[in-house]
């Protein structure tokens, strides 16, 4: 976890709560009430010593995603959004173009840096009859119609889809993650190259930059730019 990180975690589903919570150790002192003050005056001592002082900046709200984003005014340096439903299905509302949730998440994203991860689940017709992935689409998972539409309302609300080359603009672009059928959408302000960002090489260049002071800086045992050169495609 990145150093003085203070986080808000939204879950819709109290059951999902409760087992984070009660069987995979998630600290209950983070939880928070509809009124915005903790469930718990005091942290109890199994969270104190598991999770050495990160409880008491993690918030962990029970409501539905638009609703949380709404009724708030908190400015984020990044977002990361998992909102699949019961059925399996990324609701429209997150994703519309037009819809107050994009239009909200908008105005609460750092502008100069606010970075947006969406996890999504590939929409290219590639598997075999068994299900699984054929070995050599191992390493990409094309981005059909469904994820390059989410992609694109979300570069053109967050960034702008004219904004190339200027102050405050930025870029989206996806890597696959092929051993689970998923696709990681990532649309981010600020990001520039020298030469604009219709070249994929620049980008990746910058990109490949960066990276690798993330990896210096939070001290990673592993190297990001194997995950990220997996199926990169920019957002156009």
């Amino acid at each position: 976890m990145i150093k003085c990180a203070v986080i808000h975690i939204v879950e819709i589903d109290p059951l999902v709560i409760s087992a984070s919570i009660n069987a995979m150790g998630f600290p209950a002192f983070s939880v928070m009430t509809p009124s915005g003050e903790r469930a718990f005056s005091k942290p109890s001592t199994i969270d104190e010593v598991l999770w050495k002082g990160i409880h008491e900046r993690l918030y962990l709200y029970e409501s539905d995603a638009e609703k949380f984003v709404l009724d708030n005014t908190n400015l984020y340096d990044m977002v990361f959004i998992d909102a699949y439903d019961g059925e399996d299905i990324f609701p429209r509302k997150l994703w519309d173009p037009s819809s107050q949730f994009l239009k909200s998440l908008s105005n609460q994203l750092h502008p100069g840096h606010g970075t947006v991860v969406v996890n999504l689940h590939s929409d290219s017709d590639i598997l075999d009859l068994v299900g699984s992935a054929p070995s050599f689409l191992q390493q990409i998972l094309p981005m059909g119609k469904y994820v390059s539409g989410i992609g694109r309302a979300y570069k053109d609300v967050l960034v702008g889809s004219g904004s190339c080359g200027k102050e405050g603009s930025g870029l989206g672009f996806t890597v696959s993650v092929p051993w689970v059928c998923n696709t990681s959408l990532v649309v981010c302000r600020g990001l520039r190259t020298s030469g604009g960002y219709s070249n994929r090489d620049l980008v990746m260049n910058t990109i490949s930059s960066k990276s690798l002071e993330v990896e210096n800086l939070l001290n990673l045992p592993f190297s990001c730019l194997q995950y990220i050169k997996r199926g990169f495609i920019l957002v156009e």
